[in-house]
């Protein structure tokens, strides 16, 4: 086949889950012998305008971001103009779309009506757009942002999402129809992420404390992750135990407000900021953990981080919002947390310290459990079975 990804984010600079996502299935489909190109928008990182990675055609085109009504004008007619000079050379047996402003651009031209379309619903753009900008969010953008996402969704002959929770929430929010939507989990790389073979070295050459029980996160800093609950709950959990320690990894918008609360708790021995993590690091960091915890306050739509994290072997603890909910209720809902409250954190962080504090068999059972449910129900080959059935 040849399939046309279009997209607001880049297989160039995997930074979150949406990139996660795009790379997987792109680079995978196009390893399976299909002919994928990706239509996206340039950034910071990019180089050049123009990329092959890993057999996959990545085109970019330019935005004016000085202001909301360029970078909307400038989107789609660049955005257009790079669609056909890619449609000149390709005839797209289907295109699949991953977000709302690059989707614009293709779905308001009219040489695109009689292709097949697929659109992949991480999240609701608008509400990501809210979460993300708590006190300067405009109503007139978080209407523009649900306007472009409900034009594509409509012009689409199937939606693609990772989770029930986003399937209910477009639902509720477009009307869209049960059957138009195909549940696909996300998925792990269980070849690369999985356990290894002798952590006690491992965190000795991280230089994590031996005898102390290691928790680990990577999330944006940003507000909707309950990262500040997080933190609050180490706080309480110090004050009863200090041998557990947290280690946070990511970049963005509260990494000060955050490094401000580690400091006001006085936690600056239990709490460590570790910044960017490049994907060896996150392995590392995955791999020598005792827990995974998945604090979010809001909008989980899958959680990469959880099944990555469970391919390594790594128990997860998490928050009952989204998808998180779906994979830990699979599972076993006693990681489950009770709420995403500092206060209910902390119990369920302490609950499980006190059950599998001592690395015995029982804890060494618990990791083979966690890495065979993660093999079992979210490898990417799973997920790009049933992707290939649908285009």
């Amino acid at each position: 086949m040849q399939i046309l990804f279009v997209s607001d984010v880049s297989i160039n600079n995997i930074i979150g889950g949406a990139e996660r996502v795009l790379f997987e299935q792109s680079t995978r489909l196009a390893r399976a012998g299909h002919n994928v190109t990706i239509l996206t928008r340039r950034n910071s990182a990019h180089q050049a305008p123009f990329e092959t990675i890993n057999n996959v055609q990545e085109y970019r085109y330019a935005i004016t971001d000085s202001h909301p009504i360029a970078f909307l004008d400038s989107t789609i007619r660049n955005g257009q103009r790079i669609y056909r000079e890619i449609s000149s050379k390709k005839r797209f047996d289907v295109i699949n779309f991953h977000q709302p402003f690059s989707a614009l651009a293709v779905n308001l031209l009219r040489e695109t009506a009689g292709i097949k379309k697929v659109y992949t619903c991480h999240s609701l753009s608008f509400e990501e757009y809210a979460s993300r900008h708590p006190k300067t969010k405009s109503f007139l953008q978080m209407m523009a942002r649900k306007t472009m996402e409900q034009f594509s969704l409509e012009r689409s002959s199937k939606i693609v999402v990772l989770s029930e929770f986003t399937k209910q929430k477009l639902a509720k929010t477009y009307g869209i129809l049960p059957d138009k939507m195909v549940t696909i989990p996300g998925g792990a790389d269980t070849d690369y992420f999985r356990p290894a073979h002798d952590r006690e070295a491992l965190k000795k050459n991280l230089n994590l404390p031996q005898k102390a029980w290691i928790l680990f996160t990577v999330r944006n800093l940003v507000p909707r992750m309950g990262l500040e609950n997080l933190i609050k709950a180490m706080a309480l959990i110090k004050n009863r135990n200090q041998k557990i320690i947290l280690y946070i990894g990511g970049q963005g918008e509260l990494k000060e407000t955050l490094l401000s609360l580690i400091k006001e708790l006085g936690l600056e021995t239990s709490v460590q900021l570790l910044g960017f993590l490049s994907k060896e690091q996150l392995l590392d960091y995955y791999q020598t953990a005792d827990f995974f915890i998945l604090p979010t306050a809001e909008l989980e739509g899958f959680g990469l981080v959880t099944v990555e994290s469970m391919a390594c072997g790594t128990p997860v603890l998490g928050t009952p919002v989204g998808g998180t909910l779906e994979i830990l209720n699979t599972f076993d809902s006693s990681f489950l947390f009770q709420g995403v409250s500092a206060e209910q954190i902390a119990d369920g962080i302490l609950q499980k310290h006190s059950q599998f504090s001592v690395r015995n068999e029982t804890y060494n059972l618990l990791r083979q459990r966690v890495r065979s449910f993660a093999s079992d129900h979210y490898s990417w080959e799973r997920n790009i079975a049933k992707l290939s059935q649908l285009l």
